[in-house]
């Protein structure tokens, strides 16, 4: 009997072993072979040479960098006293303030770029609003400061979750036994909170740089001639003024080398603090009073507003009469029923059974993988653990290009296929999963387990019966980021879709690329209200006041 429960768990372990092989590793070597082996079939470095020889190329690195450090900054400036204020005040309306900074941080990136182009464009409403009345000529969206102005306020709740978490584990007596020592206020504050909190503060500033250094959508619509890493990949395989395959693969081995390389620095650096901290006595919440009290109300309220803008803005102009790229006065349902003519239902098909198979085989993924790490650790199973990390430091784009590098010919040809976007999808989506499934079941104490056993249930009953339920709040919490994150791809799927597996996001993105505002308008309306109620579900099956990242 012991025998065969052991060989049903080695026998998944190889099973993961086999297809991380074929679906992550195959596809990564196909990226490397056509970076180094040319088109006559000769092994070379022409590639790497012409990407690092030619600043036009290389700068985009320094640009990539550049844009992602000034986003992290301004995230944890931003952030960090946003969740001080939620976490240690009793804020009126904490609840709405917590929904609406997840939405903004959970819906598509591009989405937001194309709203605040339609804001503060070059005939944005706020633009020339300001001009007229005030005769003030504001400074210009695109480029460097518009990709940070997005990003920043997309990502900033990322941070204010992770900082949320970290606060909630400080220790009461810890803040009296500073203030008895005369460390109160901003000095407690940074000498004692900030440092507590920094391995989260690392965490955080990880996620976010991936993030932003990743994204797409942002810079191709409002970057201009702020070239990045992304969307260089994106002109060297799919642009419009030629191609260059092998260029295009040599510039994603290059990514994935930099990506890889700031994830193991992170590390580095989160393992200088190393120290463990419970709470024992949370800390209690005090209200906000006086002129602090104001101005703490004043930074969150107009930080959510200004953030979320974006997305009430496109659902107002969603119900605005448009020809093409001009938006007419009165209102009707005429954007909706263009939509409806445009792949809409098809779009929201796609966008439902991709995701729901998708989530389910992460799930079932997660569940396996994180009881392997956990409870049956081996090389072999932190192999596949670590193997199931490496999408999170790759751009969609270049997972994107290596699919259809190993997929794209037989005996396995699935470019353009609906099978190639779900793998997409799983690959690059699982890792939020995983990660929420391994962290939950690593608190729950194996004499749990071991009760059940005892008392007569199989190994296998009770990962089912006892195990799967207690895991079930962290698997939950993933599963809400990997779903968000999976309507809302576009890195990836901008490189595998066609009409036929096309998704809300990507309708959404065709119609502003080829200038359709009101279609494009719809079809984010409705991806946001997609997004919300998937956040408004969560919170209600899981009866949860946050989610764990």
């Amino acid at each position: 009997m012991k025998g065969r429960k052991f060989e049903l768990w080695s026998g998944i372990t190889i099973l993961f072993l086999v297809l991380f092989v074929v679906f992550l590793i195959y596809p990564m070597f196909g990226i490397l072979q056509q970076s180094v082996i040319s088109k006559d079939g000769q092994f070379t470095l022409a590639e790497f040479t012409k990407f690092f020889s030619q600043s036009y190329y290389s700068k985009t690195i320094f640009n990539s960098f550049k844009v992602s450090i000034a986003i992290t900054v301004a995230t944890l400036v931003i952030g960090i006293p946003f969740s001080y204020f939620y976490s240690f005040y009793q804020l009126r309306g904490a609840k709405f303030l917590f929904v609406v900074s997840i939405l903004c941080c959970m819906s598509a990136p591009f989405i937001g770029a194309y709203a605040w182009i339609l804001l503060l464009g070059r005939s944005g409403v706020i633009t020339v609003f300001v001009k007229n009345v005030f005769g003030i000529k504001l400074a210009s969206i695109y480029g460097f400061n518009g990709i940070l102005l997005v990003q920043a306020l997309k990502l900033f709740p990322l941070v204010f979750v992770y900082m949320n978490g970290a606060f909630k584990n400080i220790d009461n007596t810890l803040m009296e036994a500073s203030a008895n020592m005369g460390c109160t206020g901003v000095k407690r504050f940074f000498q004692v909170v900030m440092n507590l909190s920094m391995p989260t503060i690392l965490a955080a500033a990880l996620l976010v740089f991936m993030r932003a250094f990743a994204d797409f959508g942002t810079p191709l619509l409002i970057g201009e001639g702020y070239r990045t890493f992304p969307v260089e990949i994106y002109n060297q395989y799919l642009g419009e003024n030629g191609t260059d395959h092998n260029f295009a693969a040599a510039i994603s081995i290059i990514a994935i080398l930099v990506t890889a390389a700031v994830f193991f620095i992170q590390k580095w650096a989160a393992s200088k603090y190393k120290f463990s901290i419970n709470a024992m006595h949370p800390i209690e919440k005090k209200k906000p009073k006086g002129l602090m009290g104001v101005v703490m109300y004043l930074y969150c309220y107009l930080l959510i507003f200004i953030s979320f803008l974006p997305q009430i803005y496109i659902v107002y102009l969603s119900f605005r009469n448009c020809d093409q790229a001009v938006f007419k006065p009165g209102y009707s349902l005429g954007n909706y029923q263009l939509a409806m003519k445009k792949l809409l239902v098809r779009s929201i098909k796609n966008t439902t059974v991709l995701g729901i198979a998708a989530l389910l085989i992460i799930i079932v993924f997660a569940v396996l993988i994180a009881y392997l790490v956990v409870r049956r650790s081996s090389l072999a199973n932190n192999t596949i653990d670590t193997l199931s990390m490496l999408p999170y430091i790759m751009p969609g784009s270049v997972i994107g290009i290596a699919l259809v590098i190993a997929f794209g010919k037989p005996p396995l040809a699935l470019t353009g296929t609906v099978t190639i976007m779900l793998i997409s999808f799983v690959i690059r989506r699982m890792p939020y999963t995983i990660r929420s499934a391994t962290a939950t079941l690593m608190q729950i104490p194996m004499s749990i387990e071991e009760a059940a056993i005892s008392l007569g249930a199989s190994k296998l009953k009770t990962f089912v019966k006892i195990t799967v339920p207690m895991m079930s709040n962290g698997i939950l919490s993933g599963a809400i980021l990997s779903w968000v994150a999976i309507v809302t791809e576009l890195s990836s799927s901008i490189i595998l879709y066609n009409n036929k597996n096309i998704t809300l996001t990507m309708s959404a993105y065709v119609a502003i690329s080829r200038g359709n505002y009101g279609l494009a308008a719809a079809f984010s309306a409705i991806l946001t209200v997609v997004t919300a109620l998937s956040l408004m579900l969560y919170l209600a099956v899981s009866k949860s006041e946050d989610i764990k990242l």
